[in-house]
């Protein structure tokens, strides 16, 4: 969200987007189902979620402080602090590599975006300070391809959408640009599976009026971008996971409201199904996926500056 819209669209209600696809990949009797953990420590949004080692990282977003670590172990179903990340961050992306997590650009002291990344040891619960990323920026989303960590898309630091695709080795804590994303977006999501990276939805300037369905694949052995079915519902500040070799994206907001919208992308056959709606519609939320549930954590109930606690798992159906 930008500041007009954290101004503008934080008193309104919600409503919630729930239709039916065209061309579903599972029938109506397999359509997944929810069910309710205990929710976060904090009530927050815009956050970054990862999982390691079984449990699920909610780091940084809008709420009591960018720089709140907070950790839930879905065996025990509880939660616990960790160490603070050293800067206030908030629409950052995180990833997890080599049993470090990751965090990864985002906005500072309002919506100043930088390209700071931050590696996370759980072992001794310490951060430390890797090689920037070239291009600052917020909103943007990231993905672990081969070896090394993909920043994709956002907005930068002169508050316009950039292309920009770098990505990160953390062996040799170096960055390279690679083919750029053909659609400049921010507030997107990016999913990798089969050898190759999907961005999906997102929209234009910061503005969820302007929210989009695009889809796009990136073949890293081409160095190419090629244009997927759409999200059939276009939104922004959503989540994705991968379960299964499909991709399932959670979430997201407009100016009439937030969405409930659980649609779930078969990248073989380049079909899209609609699923169980979540229980709670939000944005600015998390997901991660641990022994084959999906947890959707965080995020806003209303457009623009609002916040929660969720902590929702969705159970999918298994494909026909």
């Amino acid at each position: 969200m930008n500041p007009l819209d954290w101004v503008a669209m934080r008193a309104l209600v919600i409503v919630l987007f729930v239709g039916s696809l065209s061309v579903p990949a599972w029938t109506s009797e397999h359509l997944g189902r929810w069910g309710a953990k205990t929710q976060m420590p904090s009530s927050r949004t815009e956050v970054a979620v990862a999982q390691l080692a079984g449990r699920i990282y909610v780091i940084g977003g809008f709420g009591p402080g960018g720089d709140l670590v907070e950790v839930y172990d879905p065996a025990t179903d509880r939660w616990q602090r960790r160490a603070s990340v050293p800067q206030a961050l908030h629409h950052s992306g995180a990833v997890a590599v080599n049993g470090k997590l990751h965090l990864v650009g985002g906005y500072s002291g309002g919506f100043n975006a930088v390209g700071v990344l931050f590696e996370y040891d759980p072992v001794s619960d310490r951060w430390r300070q890797r090689r920037s990323m070239p291009t600052p920026r917020g909103a943007l989303a990231v993905g672990f391809l081969d070896g090394k960590i993909y920043a994709v898309g956002g907005v930068g630091a002169d508050g316009r959408n950039t292309g920009a695709v770098e990505a990160y080795d953390p062996t040799t804590d170096r960055w390279e640009s690679v083919a750029p994303l053909p659609t400049p977006r921010d507030h997107l999501a990016v999913s990798v599976v089969g050898g190759r990276l999907f961005a999906i939805g997102g929209r234009i300037q910061g503005s969820f009026a302007r929210n989009l369905g695009t889809n796009e694949a990136y073949d890293r052995a081409m160095n190419r971008w090629s244009s997927r079915s759409p999200l059939p519902t276009p939104r922004s500040g959503i989540a994705a996971v991968v379960l299964e070799g499909r991709i399932y994206v959670f979430g997201g907001e407009a100016p009439a409201g937030t969405f409930a919208q659980n649609e779930a992308y078969d990248p073989v056959a380049d079909r899209w199904a609609a699923l169980a709606p979540m229980p709670t519609a939000r944005h600015g939320l998390g997901a991660a996926v641990v022994g084959g549930a999906i947890y959707v954590l965080s995020g806003g109930p209303r457009p623009g500056g609002s916040y929660s606690g969720a902590n929702e798992v969705f159970y999918p159906p298994r494909a026909p």
